[in-house]
């Protein structure tokens, strides 16, 4: 009966959230409850199991809060201004290094882990060149898609900090041994971006080049010059769940990010340019404190932002409009973590994943659970066309955790190999993100056209950094 529950209660969170029903908080906290309560727990049973389970989580969520507001402030001073204007600058106008910068600028930008401030940088800046060489729009978003999606696995990313509160253990811990894996994948989406650009160039060769620098036959996704209206999911996470946006899909003159919204003067305002190399040092440390495992995530973020704060913008009503600024984004998620940790805390304090995972060994073949943690990341960059971040790191990976602890494989073995795909690299191609949308509208391209063009190179990508991970022993071959 436990485990029926259990699975029903998995089945009925996983539809809300693949279908976008409701909010992820509605059905990561609200359903458990209710599952509860028809396994027959009261109300103070039920409470003492959200506390152990939001006991769990805060550490997770703390740090995702910091370390948002963090990259946050280093974009609003202008730190990263200077990277975008020589990365462009680097692409000039041949083809093959236009593929390759547009990679390098979505890996710079990547680093906050926000899907949307990657588009909203790399395409405006980009999309100027690609269209007046007569390029394809599908390998500017490809090249966007990559490069966002080999960063997306940083520590303070949406499926990383998931996949933290889902096995309890520290980002930290997940996202170190994964490095080396994460480097090749970096230089594998670099030679992708090279091989794109290559072609690119013969196709463009092949047609003929006009004097005014574009082709006399583009393809169908770089002569539309279309508006197209995006509407992004409802939370803003530093991965994959975006707020908003209208996107423009037509061409626009490139520009360094600026706060959303904020008008000319604002912006000027904001930027901190003699401060540049303070900002730079102080990232440095804070990513090599991070790396070393000094302190705890949740308080070298905290001390960065209190440091960014006081030296950028000091005085408390600058202080508190830059914290007001970047609090939804961090908020929402935040919040969506809280919300895991009840769902977490019920499922297993109840003891329904441990009877889900009892039902499933029953039908799993034995030979086959040493295979998870491998069957996992191959998997892992199809799987986000069907799994959203939430839905697969709160709903499935949980599972296939109780499943492989029946048979001795670790839960960190599987999470490991599926951060290697599964909404990493894996979400510029997942319809169930609200910045694929930002992504596909600011690139002014066809949904499908995308998906296709973009999925094969995503899951080499995904392989090459499995393999990278097996090698280095980060995943096992056969647990």
């Amino acid at each position: 009966m436990l485990s029926l529950i259990g699975y029903l209660t998995v089945a009925v969170i996983l539809t809300l959230l693949l279908t976008n029903r409701v909010a992820a908080v509605v059905a990561l906290a609200g359903v458990p409850i209710v599952g509860a309560l028809i396994a027959g727990f009261g109300p103070a049973e039920i409470g003492e199991l959200v506390t152990a389970g939001l006991g769990g989580v805060v550490g997770t969520a703390t740090m995702f809060v910091f370390a948002i507001v963090y990259f946050g402030l280093m974009r609003d001073a202008g730190m990263f201004d200077p990277i975008i204007t020589r990365i462009v600058r680097f692409a000039g106008n041949a083809p093959v290094t236009v593929c390759i910068g547009t990679v390098l600028l979505a890996m710079a930008a990547h680093l906050d882990g926000a899907g949307a401030t990657t588009f909203l940088i790399t395409i405006p800046a980009m999309l100027p060149i690609f269209d007046r060489l007569g390029m394809s729009r599908l390998v500017l978003t490809t090249c966007v898609g990559l490069g966002a999606g080999v960063m997306n696995l940083l520590p303070w990313g949406g499926p990383t900090a998931r996949a933290a509160t889902t096995t309890g253990v520290g980002v930290n811990e997940l996202w170190t041994p994964l490095i080396p894996a994460q480097v090749v994948g970096m230089v594998c989406v670099v030679l992708v971006a090279w091989h794109l650009g290559r072609s690119e160039d013969r196709r463009l060769s092949a047609v003929g080049r006009q004097d005014d620098g574009t082709t006399a036959e583009q393809s169908d996704d770089t002569v539309a010059r279309r508006e197209v209206t995006v509407t992004t999911g409802a939370a803003a996470s530093a991965s994959d769940e975006e707020p908003r946006s209208r996107a423009a899909g037509r061409a626009v003159e490139p520009a360094p990010l600026e706060p959303a919204g904020a008008p000319d003067d604002v912006q000027a305002e904001l930027r901190r340019p003699r401060l540049f190399w303070f900002n730079v040092a102080l990232t440095v440390a804070v990513i090599a404190v991070l790396v070393a495992g000094i302190a705890l995530p949740e308080v070298v973020f905290l001390v960065g932002v209190v440091i960014a704060l006081v030296v950028n913008y000091p005085g408390l009503a600058e202080q508190t409009r830059r914290i007001e600024a970047h609090s939804k984004g961090a908020m929402l998620m935040a919040t969506t973590l809280l919300a895991a940790g009840v769902f977490l805390g019920i499922l297993e304090g109840s003891g329904m994943i441990e009877a889900m995972a009892d039902t499933a060994v029953s039908a799993l073949p034995g030979q086959a659970a040493p295979a998870l943690p491998l069957l996992a990341g191959v998997l892992g960059v199809p799987l986000s066309l069907v799994f959203g971040p939430d839905a697969y790191y709160f709903g499935v990976l949980p599972v296939l955790i109780g499943i492989g602890e029946q048979f001795g494989v670790s839960g960190v073995d599987i999470a490991q190999a599926s951060l290697l795909g599964e909404e990493t690299v894996g979400f510029p191609i997942s319809p169930l993100t609200g910045s694929f949308f930002l992504l596909v509208g600011l690139g002014g391209v066809d949904i499908g056209r995308h998906i296709r063009h973009l999925i094969g190179w995503a899951w080499l990508v995904s392989l090459v950094m499995l393999a990278a991970a097996v090698v280095t022993g980060a995943v096992p071959l056969w647990a």
